[in-house]
């Protein structure tokens, strides 16, 4: 790991923002900006007309070959429906926002690599020179699969490592193999090597009680590997309390303490009436479901759907300025949004 890898990808991420992109990004900035200080006033519209999001998250499948308790995935606990996004469908939502979009991330929930279409969305993206990234547990990082996503142009690829030891490791990722990540990394690794070129390689640490102790040597692990980048994310948990087993005991590598009034465990971050995810872009669900963010994992909060609607319609539509509205007057009665992350530090 360097600063040039790191630099690098800064590049590569500035190199999306044609200047149709960056006075898109400008106007979305300044109007949050406006908004926060001055407050939603009745009557009229939050999000001004011409400008679009500047950021996509794209659903590829909700299916998962793990099972990690706290992800509606692994746990198989959706109640929307399971499926595998297709490339038609897909296509035209990327080439639609082309002009706006600077940054796609192929990735909500699910394992991506299970859809064997996903090579041909980067492509999409990749042709409009937008930057694309995915998330993956890398247990499907084969030569030829790491061949295909290179050539299809991925500029990042975030493989979740979360231990070090078997043990550690699947404390959390239920089902799954360490020795699999560790391989698919290295393959991935060799065959950029190979070709010259290939995406940002991150390793992201879902750092839990029973890896905490981690941390410090995973540096030296990822960078052995040829790593470029390494993330530590804390964890979203649904019911923090006393002895469960992902709590850490470090303060400084969990999103919860203790209320020493209430003795509950609640969100160290203050819940403020203010989101910038809200403006800056949405995900979109495997089957055409526009939601606001990505802690909408059960598509509770569905804005529309592209495979009836245009992104323009949605985005600028009634339930759409309803829900940024609540966000401005009552975010803490929106439940979402009481486990979220927005204002504080989660990634250490």
């Amino acid at each position: 790991m360097g600063y040039g890898n790191l630099a690098l990808d800064r590049i590569r991420r500035l190199a999306s923002l044609t200047p149709t992109r960056a006075r898109n990004a400008w106007k979305l900035q300044r109007a949050y900006v406006r908004l926060r200080k001055h407050g939603p006033i009745d009557g009229k519209a939050l999000m001004p007309a011409g400008v679009m999001p500047m950021s996509l998250s794209i659903e590829p499948t909700t299916s998962c070959n793990l099972r990690c308790p706290e992800c509606p995935s692994g746990l198989r606990s959706f109640t929307r429906p399971t499926g595998m996004l297709t490339t038609q469908h897909a296509t035209p939502w990327i080439d639609d926002l082309a002009p706006w979009l600077a940054y796609v991330n192929l990735y909500f929930q699910g394992e991506p690599l299970l859809n064997t279409g996903l090579a041909q969305l980067i492509e999409a993206c990749t042709r409009h020179g937008i930057y694309s990234s995915t998330s993956t547990n890398a247990h499907h990082l084969t030569s030829s699969r790491c061949e295909e996503l290179i050539e299809s142009g991925l500029k990042r690829l975030i493989v979740s490592v979360d231990g070090l030891t078997q043990q550690t490791y699947e404390a959390y990722r239920v089902g799954g193999q360490l020795h699999k990540v560790l391989e698919g990394t290295r393959t991935m690794v060799e065959t950029k090597r190979r070709l010259g070129r290939g995406p940002h390689v991150v390793w992201q640490f879902l750092v839990v009680g029973p890896n905490e102790h981690e941390v410090k040597e995973l540096h030296a692990q990822a960078s052995a590997l040829g790593v470029d980048e390494v993330v530590i994310k804390t964890a979203q948990l649904d019911d923090p309390k006393d002895g469960h087993p992902l709590l850490t005991k470090d303060p400084n590598l969990r999103r919860y303490d203790r209320d020493p009034r209430s003795g509950s465990w609640v969100l160290r971050n203050p819940m403020k009436d203010e989101c910038w995810r809200m403006w800056q872009g949405a995900v979109v669900t495997w089957d055409g479901k526009v939601v606001p963010c990505c802690f909408d994992k059960d598509a509770e909060h569905v804005m529309g759907n592209l495979s009836m609607q245009s992104m323009a319609e949605v985005w600028h539509g009634a339930p759409y300025d309803a829900f940024r509205r609540q966000i401005f007057t009552g975010r803490s009665d929106v439940p979402m949004c009481t486990n979220c992350t927005e204002g504080t530090e989660v990634y250490a």
